[in-house]
């Protein structure tokens, strides 16, 4: 199973969607809670090349993107195989 990463803030709409669908595909995943900023959201933006927005998805290490790239991942039949499921 993928080691899964993502970066969150409380009451995020499209961070929900993003857990939402991990979770339908039965996988387990790392929250990073960056909603009272500190050093887990500077180590986001360094890790996801500066992108301020959340959620910000990892994948075995691999910088996925957001909400709208994973569900473009999962849409194109992508998602699946770098989860392992």
């Amino acid at each position: 199973m993928a080691k899964i990463e993502i970066y969150t803030k409380f009451l995020c709409p499209f961070c929900t969607r993003a857990k939402k669908l991990l979770e339908t595909k039965g996988v387990a995943f790392e929250e990073i809670d960056i909603s009272a900023g500190g050093p887990r959201r500077g180590e986001m933006l360094d890790r996801s090349g500066g992108r301020q927005t959340v959620p910000q998805i990892f994948i075995d290490g691999a910088h996925v993107g957001g909400c709208d790239d994973l569900l473009a991942l999962d849409r194109a039949g992508r998602l699946d195989p770098m989860l392992g499921a």
